[in-house]
């Protein structure tokens, strides 16, 4: 009897912890972080490495990696992955701001991992490279807008078909 009694009480303990698992697996996959960051600076920048590194980690982005352009500076831009939290995107735009003197060019999130994030990229030619102004920036860095706003605003911004010939357009 007291064997039947402990079976039913550990049966019970795996239902239960089971169950505690499945949940915390949900909320970490709702609230799954930035897999990766990738950020060119000026080279002006590679003895501040570790400060801004720190800053980067402050507001939740933590696998960040530096490089460093050798001369001039690197491009405004930023590509961010479809399933980057707002508010971490929000926060990646204005270190790219910070770091990068701004932000004149967005990246397709259709060429990213889900939750990566890409600042001053020149691996991108200009057939994918979308022109903005500080006006659709701040409509991109408003605190009102949830993620899936945030990134319907993003995919609506970085769709239309390129011409790499025509001027370009700033939207």
């Amino acid at each position: 009897m007291a064997l039947l009694h402990a079976l039913i009480i550990v049966v019970l303990m795996l239902a239960i912890s089971e169950s505690t698992v499945t949940n915390a697996s949900a909320d970490a996959v709702s609230a799954a972080p930035v897999s990766r960051i990738e950020v060119v600076l000026a080279y002006q920048y590679r003895a501040r490495e570790a400060e801004i590194k720190k800053e980067f980690v402050q507001v939740g982005l933590t696998n960040v990696h530096f490089q460093y352009a050798r001369m001039g500076q690197p491009p405004q831009n930023i590509g961010l992955g479809r399933e980057v939290p707002a508010e971490k995107a929000r926060e990646a735009i204005r270190l790219a701001v910070k770091y990068n003197l701004g932000v004149d060019i967005l990246l397709p999130e259709r060429l990213f991992p889900p939750r990566f994030i890409t600042i001053a990229s020149s691996n991108y030619d200009d057939t994918v490279e979308y022109h903005i102004t500080q006006d659709t920036l701040s409509k991109l860095q408003d605190p009102t807008l949830g993620t899936e706003a945030f990134h319907r605003l993003y995919r609506d911004l970085t769709s239309a078909v390129i011409d790499p010939k025509a001027p370009k357009v700033r939207y």
